[in-house]
């Protein structure tokens, strides 16, 4: 049975998500969406093992002098409170998938399409604070209600925009991931959507993968080819995501 083979899996994605920043909650939720599990613990799952995972980049990247409070700060200030609003939603499978598949196909977008940064924009200090304000408001709606942390925008945004390195970048993207990740997390546990048997497994593996992957990220590991093969998988999830809609 596939399931018994996930936690290797999700091992392997942790891995290569933290090394940048990221949690991986983007293929975790595809890869549970191909595999048809109940829509209504994918979003809690996915925010249980970002928080595993981020929780160990966000030292690993502060601990090696890369962390930034006030570049995530302001993000976290709209970002937090959207997030717990999201997480006690009770949307229907077909919202839920709805809103998946957009997400997704940004997800292949931002992978694909935005993998290198070499535009750059400089934004005057108003319309900075609106893009913060927004954004965080946004990813944090994003990772209440999908169970997607949202630093796989938020990363090459911080690097597009001027607004900080891409070791800055990956260490605001797991402090952002890890804290929206608990507080959606905490409303969509207090509303009882939390299968602890399916969960738990699967922790202790991508918690492993955090650890590893963000060490050798915050040093000097670089990860774009094999973040395009998870793309691969986030692909195939939005053909059946379709398939499944329509």
């Amino acid at each position: 049975m596939i399931e018994n083979f996930l936690p290797i899996l999700f091992f392997v994605i942790a891995f290569i998500y933290s090394s940048v920043g990221l949690g991986g909650a983007s293929s975790y939720t595809a890869i549970m969406a191909i595999m048809g599990i109940s829509y209504q613990i994918i979003p809690t799952t996915s925010l249980a093992l970002n928080i595993a995972v981020t929780f160990f980049g966000t030292i690993n990247y502060w601990w090696n002098g890369h962390g930034r409070l006030k570049l995530v700060g302001p993000f976290l200030i709209t970002s937090i409170p959207v997030a717990y609003i999201a997480g006690s939603l009770n949307l229907n499978e077909f919202m839920f998938q709805v809103a998946l598949l957009v997400t997704l196909i940004l997800v292949a977008i931002r992978i694909y399409f935005f993998d290198t940064f070499t535009a750059s924009f400089q934004l005057s200090k108003t319309r900075k604070w609106i893009f913060i304000f927004l954004l965080g408001a946004i990813l944090g709606f994003i990772a209440g209600a999908i169970g997607i942390g949202g630093g796989i925008y938020l990363v090459p945004l911080i690097i597009i925009f001027g607004l900080g390195s891409e070791k800055e970048a990956a260490a605001a993207g797991a402090t952002f991931i890890c804290m929206n990740s608990l507080v959606g997390f905490a409303a969509r546990f207090k509303a009882g959507a939390f299968d602890s048997d399916f969960i738990l497994p699967l922790i202790g593996s991508v918690a492993i993968g955090g650890f590893l992957g963000s060490y050798y990220g915050s040093k000097k590991y670089d990860t774009n080819t094999i973040q395009k093969v998870m793309g691969g998988i986030i692909i195939v999830a939005i053909i059946l995501l379709i398939r499944k809609i329509l």
